[in-house]
């Protein structure tokens, strides 16, 4: 959390919640089997829930779109950086072993969509309506490195070179 605040400047007020809250949060929804930002609504009423993180509130859905909106490209990689910072540490308490083999790997999938004019998406070659997010992953650990988003009528491979550089 503490790279992500270091990092990730969004906010101009952190009351009540930092950036890192708002990206846990919805790490948190997803983990939960949550999809949509409005998930968080039942996630809110959820006294277990919020048990379990030790507060008694998280952002509504509203807040958190409103959080989401203000990333900018920059913003997403500056996400992307902090999380790979705070990778690190966690790496350095791995045996030996660990770090013997990695094998980096970089896809990208069709990702359906429901809406019709959202921003940068396209139809692609089979006539599905969405994104073609790109993922380039550590396969030994199954582990996120970094993410771009694209239209689905974009080669799947396409932008993976600057990520892999």
């Amino acid at each position: 959390m503490e790279q992500i605040d270091k990092r990730l400047h969004l906010l101009k007020r952190h009351l009540p919640y930092c950036e890192s809250d708002h990206v846990l949060n919805i790490a948190f929804n997803a983990l939960c089997g949550g999809t949509h930002l409005e998930d968080f609504e039942l996630l809110r009423n959820d006294e277990g829930y919020m048990d379990a993180l030790g507060t008694e509130r998280i952002p509504d859905p509203t807040t958190a779109g409103d959080f989401c909106r203000r990333f900018d490209r920059d913003d997403v990689e500056d996400l992307m950086a902090a999380t790979n910072r705070a990778r690190l540490e966690a790496w350095k308490q791995q045996p030996s072993q660990f770090f013997k083999e990695a094998l980096i790997e970089a896809d990208g999938s069709i990702v359906e969509t429901t809406g019709e004019c959202k921003q940068g998406m396209d139809i692609s070659y089979n006539g599905r309506w969405g994104y073609q997010p790109l993922v380039v992953s550590l396969a030994n650990t199954q582990e996120l490195l970094f993410l771009e988003n694209g239209s689905a009528n974009r080669p799947s491979q396409e932008g993976a070179a600057y990520w892999l550089n």
